[in-house]
């Protein structure tokens, strides 16, 4: 079978121009957007003590030679948030990042190892203001592209619709017959011993050594996103406290927390925070991310201690994580990621 071109031939370019010139569109709109509000545009480090500290996220790794000839270990960033939370911690009260972040082991029509993230924080403003924002964000992009609705995969969504906002609890009922509270200790753990036979029921491959996140993870993926974003936006927000990754718990239920995602046609765009600022908590939650790393592939990153120091000082804020190529791909109309991205890394096999 012939390999397919590269993306530098010219008929292949001419194909995918279209796309790449409405990126740049939506990214100058995107910019004058958060101009018009006062955010500032932070242009952060992608060398970093740690790529980031969720268990199924991996990094690339790189190595800083000194004068000396001192040799240390450094990653790509897999997101700036760490860089940004520490100038919020100087003083910084709006900013926004638009740059490339870097994952490991993901590629795909939605995932591509070297991506651009969209990331923004506002000091001392709430998850809610958050959640409007990416509304009107998506909104926004595609106005610039001139998409009247998205299309992807047999799904249609408008986005210039108010999005639903739909908690997880009621997500779970509504689309797999599950009371998600049900699974959860009084502390907000998950016990995996009370979702297991709900995801059995559903049908899905379950192994003996998955916990309450693994299972929460395949109801969620199988079951819940393919419906999401489907006619209008989808806020999919008061995630368990036990997902919470770098989010704060609710004060009126601590068994969840400040977490929403964004979704459109089924596809995840954004990932959002009502921002966790307890640092000892952070750490804790850090240590058990990177223990089940090391449990299921046998290594774990760094901690980042000068972040955790930050915390300290950090004010109390909402950020989000939006996946600019994505957002993209939907207001195109393209069909893969590497569609809207100019300079796709080359596939396995056809490096010089």
């Amino acid at each position: 079978m012939n390999e397919p071109s590269p993306w530098w031939t010219p008929h292949v370019h001419a194909d995918r121009r279209a796309f790449l010139r409405q990126r740049v569109a939506i990214a100058a709109a995107i910019r004058g957007w958060f101009g018009a509000r006062d955010f500032i545009e932070a242009d952060t480090a992608v060398l970093q003590v740690s790529p980031g500290n969720e268990a199924h996220i991996s990094g690339f790794s790189s190595e800083l030679i000194a004068a000396d000839g001192e040799k240390s270990r450094l990653y790509l960033h897999s997101s700036p948030e760490f860089a940004c939370k520490k100038l919020l911690a100087a003083g910084e009260e709006r900013l926004f990042t638009l740059g490339h972040v870097f994952r490991n082991g993901e590629r795909g029509p939605l995932h591509h190892p070297e991506f651009t993230m969209l990331e923004w924080y506002r000091a001392r403003e709430s998850y809610n203001q958050a959640m409007t924002d990416s509304e009107q964000l998506v909104a926004l992009a595609a106005r610039t592209a001139g998409a009247a609705a998205f299309a992807f995969r047999g799904l249609f969504c408008d986005p210039f619709q108010p999005a639903e906002r739909l908690s997880v609890a009621e997500a779970f009922a509504r689309h797999a017959n599950i009371d998600i509270g049900e699974t959860l200790a009084p502390g907000g753990e998950g016990v995996a011993s009370l979702l297991l036979p709900q995801a059995e029921r559903l049908g899905l491959r379950v192994a003996d050594d998955d916990t309450w996140s693994d299972l929460f993870s395949k109801i969620l993926s199988a079951c819940i996103e393919p419906k999401l974003g489907q006619g209008r936006p989808t806020l999919l927000m008061d995630y368990p406290a036990c997902e919470a990754a770098l989010a704060r718990r609710k004060a009126d239920d601590p068994r969840y927390c400040e977490r929403f995602e964004l979704y459109a046609c089924g596809v995840e765009l954004a990932n959002g925070f009502g921002e966790l600022t307890d640092a000892a908590e952070q750490r804790r939650r850090f240590e058990a991310e990177e223990a089940e790393r090391a449990r299921i592939y046998g290594a774990a990153y760094p901690i980042d201690a000068d972040f955790l120091a930050a915390l300290a000082l950090m004010p109390e804020a909402s950020g989000v994580a939006l996946g600019f190529d994505r957002l993209v791909m939907l207001c195109a109309g393209a069909t893969q990621i590497e569609q809207v991205i100019w300079t796709p890394v080359a596939p396995r096999g056809t490096a010089p």
